[in-house]
């Protein structure tokens, strides 16, 4: 709770401070999941994180229970095919394989990625600006996530992004991740 009063105050500019906090989003998804995660980041400003995660164990993500296959991988012989499919049913399952901290976060943020609840991306930002302040949500509303996911083969198409080598990158407004009013599908395919 001190860190999110930290976070939204310095979002609400009332003080210097960061926004985000990489050091601690890294080490709250190393823990929480159990050691399936690793994670590392590091602060590119006060609102921006870059760096990597990586998964040990793909498979403890393939059959989570009530994740409403969010993930589906396949492997054969001659390439293979991952998709990601993010809705308001699954998305609280994946933020709590990933990090029970950060899903408490979201939640406190009212976020329907943590809590389920329907709501428009509009309704969302209303409902930040009137309990938090008007630039944590404008900063909700202009901000982006940028994923790099490293494939086994050379990758031959990727829906929703853009791709090179093994290489994909897909580009998520936040504020599309933490309504979810549509669901997110991204599918790559790879030889």
């Amino acid at each position: 709770m001190t860190s999110l009063i930290r976070t939204l105050s310095a979002a609400g500019g009332q003080d210097g401070g960061q926004i985000l906090d990489g050091n601690a989003i890294a080490q709250s998804m190393s823990v929480s999941s159990a050691g399936n995660v690793l994670a590392s980041f590091k602060n590119t400003s006060p609102s921006a994180i870059e760096g990597s995660v990586r998964i040990s164990d793909i498979s403890l993500f393939l059959t989570a229970p009530n994740a409403g296959e969010f993930i589906e991988f396949e492997q054969r012989k001659n390439g293979g095919e991952c998709k990601f499919y993010i809705d308001i049913n699954n998305g609280p399952v994946i933020l709590k394989l990933l990090s029970v901290e950060i899903a408490a976060y979201l939640e406190a943020l009212m976020a329907p990625l943590a809590t389920g609840e329907e709501m428009t991306k509009t309704e969302y930002l209303e409902l930040v600006s009137s309990i938090y302040s008007k630039a944590i949500s404008d900063e909700i509303a202009s901000s982006q996530l940028r994923a790099s996911i490293n494939f086994p083969g050379q990758i031959t198409s990727a829906t929703g992004g853009t791709f090179s080598g093994k290489k994909a990158e897909f580009d998520i407004p936040l504020l599309e991740l933490l309504v979810l009013e549509t669901p997110l599908v991204y599918e790559v395919n790879w030889k």
